[in-house]
């Protein structure tokens, strides 16, 4: 069993103090949930830990011993191990072959034997997988459990958890809960990462808040509730439950009949989707991740070429026309999946990915030549509107934080008010106060009268938020559900592929 116990760890970057004299401890055999906003701090403390970055001052313990994490193997060694959000799995190589994989040459590899010690480890601690399986063809709870054998096979007995339930289905995350209680209970101390408040105060013992770099609270999950938890990890009252009023219905403003889509590599996406979106409505669209969710978005956007079926706005059949057009001669709004990738130019000013879908139009453009006053004052009115954390609009956008970045992405989309808003994870890797005000602008675009696809992997997030509920599987619908009257387990059930009984 291992108990950690870190004092005064202290971390700059230049002038930026990303962890302020962090104290913490965690107890043996205990489950440990770590919050914070976006920029607290949580990922420099557990880099520190991981051996990837020395602390400024400070000290690590493990079993009252102090320890130095020079390095990552030194971290490893000390029997440290991190399961990442991000799988790091090669997934054309066997689960035996992932598990092994870095552990050094070996003269006579005996694949057969190391499979078999494999299985047996895998059986005692309730981990099902198959050691010779190729785990591109697992589903993601079964990669997730090859992660966390990976880590045991390295005789790891503090684990890092970081939002492990991102991309898993509601009965995967019971399953997996489960495999955590019962690796604490064998002696594994754990320490749990995540915005999920439920499932930090269903799952944990202890929850430690950072804000700003410093600690400001370590208690006990059954002395505290989900509301003062946003409070601690904001600073301020934060609205968990979207404030959704009742409003009647507008004409029809999305059709898609019979769509079909193909992704990156050429293979079905999207099979044969139908459906319909009125003014004043949000059809959330539950799934998880990689089910069709960003080629269907892409092809309402115009990022993406229909290969069969169409897409209507308005009455108008758009389905081949081009990204511009859509822009220029209607009224759509696409916030991205990843706003650093495809919502941003990371390196332009606040003021520049403002208009980057409009620089070429009055008033931002006269005679081929930016308005820069103009382009400014947009900013300007931007910033006060949205309540980006920025002196002004010169600043460029890798300088501020993902909940501000993605306001940026809201401001400019949102701009003109538009008729039908995409919104493709809109609320991804953002802290509670950063959610709340996106929910809260997309709900006021609901109420002036635009029709939103809202697409979320957070099942609780998107069932808050929509009117009505898609449940996606293998590129279909498999229903559409009333958000009032589903159940989490009817949606969950949903999702795995499975069909609901009639009523």
């Amino acid at each position: 069993m291992t108990h950690l116990r870190l004092k005064g760890i202290t971390k700059c970057f230049g002038n930026f103090l990303a962890n302020d004299s962090i104290d913490l401890e965690v107890q043996a055999g205990s489950i440990h949930a770590l919050l914070g906003e976006n920029g607290a701090g949580k990922t420099t403390l557990m880099n520190i830990l991981c051996g990837l970055y020395r602390p400024d001052r400070g000290q690590i313990y493990l079993n009252d011993r102090p320890v130095q994490m020079a390095s990552p193997s030194a971290a490893i060694q000390a029997g440290i191990g991190m399961i990442h959000q991000h799988f790091m799995l090669v997934p054309q190589l066997t689960v035996v072959e992932n598990i092994i994989l870095g552990l050094g040459p070996s003269l006579h590899l005996n694949l057969a034997q190391k499979a078999a010690e494999i299985a047996r480890m895998a059986e005692s601690y309730g981990l099902a997988v198959d050691p010779g399986a190729r785990v591109g063809d697992l589903p993601v709870g079964a990669q997730q459990r090859v992660e966390i054998l990976k880590a045991l096979y390295r005789r790891a007995k503090l684990l890092i958890l970081d939002e492990p339930t991102a991309v898993l289905t509601p009965p995967e995350v019971e399953t997996f809960f489960k495999v955590l209680r019962q690796l604490a209970s064998q002696g594994h101390t754990i320490i749990f990462i995540s915005h999920k408040l439920e499932e930090v105060l269903n799952l944990c013992d202890a929850v430690t808040v950072l804000r700003r770099g410093q600690v400001v609270a370590t208690t006990t999950t059954r002395q505290t509730t989900r509301q003062e938890l946003a409070r601690l990890m904001v600073g301020r009252e934060v609205e968990l439950q979207p404030d959704k009023a009742d409003r009647p219905l507008g004409e029809v403003v999305l059709t898609i009949e019979n769509l079909q889509v193909l992704d990156d590599r050429q293979l079905p996406a999207v099979r044969g989707l139908s459906f319909q979106l009125r003014a004043g409505e949000i059809l959330g669209v539950a799934g998880v991740d990689g089910n069709g969710q960003r080629e269907l978005a892409d092809a309402i956007a115009g990022l993406r070429p229909v290969t069969a079926g169409t897409i209507h706005l308005k009455g108008s059949n758009i389905t081949d026309w081009k990204a511009q057009q859509r822009v220029k001669h209607l009224k759509l709004g696409y916030i991205p999946e990843d706003r650093q990738k495809m919502g941003l130019v990371m390196s332009f000013s606040i003021a520049r990915n403002l208009i980057l879908k409009t620089f070429r139009l009055i008033p931002f453009c006269r005679r081929w030549l930016l308005q820069r006053s103009v382009v400014a004052a947009r900013a300007t009115s931007a910033i006060q509107a949205f309540d980006i954390r920025a002196t002004d609009g010169n600043l460029r956008v890798n300088q501020l934080s993902g909940g501000n970045q993605q306001k940026v992405v809201l401001a400019r989309e949102l701009a003109g008010e538009p008729e039908l808003i995409v919104a493709m994870q809109p609320t991804r890797g953002l802290d509670v106060g950063a959610t709340e005000y996106v929910q809260n602008a997309l709900l006021a675009e609901r109420d002036r009268g635009a029709a939103i696809l809202y697409i979320s992997t957070e099942l609780e997030e998107v069932m808050a938020m929509a009117d009505r509920l898609g449940v996606i599987y293998e590129g279909r619908f498999l229903d559409i559900l009333d958000s009032k009257t589903a159940t989490v387990e009817q949606i969950g059930l949903l999702m795995a592929g499975g069909t609901l009984e009639p009523v």
